[in-house]
């Protein structure tokens, strides 16, 4: 797939305020500071499309784009960042929750790890909720380039572990770096293979 348009369309609250949900849609999730930002604007080619920062928490809505006037991103607010109030992480969560459980068109959701950490208990625990709610994932582990590739293979496979201790089947993983572009192809080949579900379904 290759990407020609990229555009902003809105940023919502709730779910209740985000676009008619009559295109296929992927959501882009991962703890503060993971790198979202960045890998969004790789994989559409534009370099301000999602805005970039060093700050956690940059995101603190629901930020949707429209993709070649044919499907949707969406851009979700980090999690597991600190330095937040409890309420305010409260209310990201409850936003969060209630755009995965009631975004009807949304059919795949990318979660964003960063490669170079050890696993973390707040990503299992979202995955572990994604799962039991049979919400359909994709792992992205990001920031590859920082890494040298035998650390890369092992802290993945250290990874995948950590995983089958509580999963019987591994969800599919992308290996991607902002930088270098790694990891674009696969995912825009998930994302169009994904749309002719999509098509199936309506028609």
């Amino acid at each position: 797939m290759q990407i020609k348009k990229a555009e902003f369309v809105i940023s919502s609250s709730t779910y209740e305020k985000c676009p008619k949900a009559n295109m296929p849609e992927y959501a882009f999730i991962g703890r503060s500071n993971v790198g979202k930002s960045s890998l969004i604007n790789m994989i559409t080619g534009e370099k301000k499309l999602a805005k970039t920062s060093s700050t956690p928490g940059k995101t603190q809505l629901i930020n949707h784009f429209i993709i070649n006037e044919s499907w949707y991103l969406a851009d979700l607010p980090g999690y597991g960042y600190a330095k937040i109030s409890k309420e305010m992480r409260a209310k990201w969560e409850k936003m969060i929750r209630g755009y995965l459980l009631h975004r009807e068109n949304l059919l795949n959701t990318f979660i964003l790890i960063d490669s170079r950490i050890e696993p973390q208990q707040s990503d299992l625990d979202f995955m572990e909720w994604l799962g039991t709610s049979r919400f359909p994932f994709v792992i992205v582990f990001t920031k590859c380039d920082k890494l040298k590739r035998g650390e890369l293979a092992s802290n993945v496979e250290h990874y995948k572990k950590v995983l089958k201790q509580g999963w019987d089947e591994l969800p599919q993983m992308i290996i991607s770096s902002a930088l270098d572009k790694n990891g674009k192809d696969e995912i825009l080949d998930f994302i169009e293979e994904t749309n002719k579900v999509f098509k199936v379904i309506e028609h």
